[in-house]
């Protein structure tokens, strides 16, 4: 079992920066993938970025370059740093604990948290 704890969210201008951190506790943090999802009032929620238990990161083609994954094992962290940000970012972001296929695939576990607001507004 792992819980699953998101901040940093927040009203930014386009442009702007944020830094969403996800708190784990439970079991084994590191042995799990992990990854950010978003999802957009009226929209499916969608994969963002994810991170493999070796620290290898995969990016959404939409965020790729203003995205960044990262984690700290010894914290039970995970992070997304999200620069040059556009109101098409405007969403509630979630982490999630998962597996990756050797082929990279992601597979996400019923490990969610509650959500982070970001919203991109001028």
């Amino acid at each position: 079992q792992v819980q699953l704890v998101e901040s940093g969210g927040g009203l930014v201008q386009p442009g702007g920066s944020l830094r969403l951190s996800c708190a784990a506790s439970g079991s084994s943090f590191s042995i799990y993938a992990m990854a950010w999802y978003r999802q957009a009032p009226g929209k499916r929620r969608e994969l963002v970025a994810h991170i493999t238990s070796g620290g290898s990161t995969n990016y959404a083609d939409s965020v790729k370059g203003r995205f960044t994954i990262s984690r700290d094992n010894a914290k039970n962290t995970v992070y997304l740093q999200i620069n040059s940000l556009e109101p098409d970012d405007t969403a509630v972001y979630y982490c999630n604990a998962g597996r990756t296929y050797t082929s990279g695939t992601y597979l996400s576990l019923n490990y969610w948290g509650q959500g982070t607001q970001v919203t991109v507004s001028s």
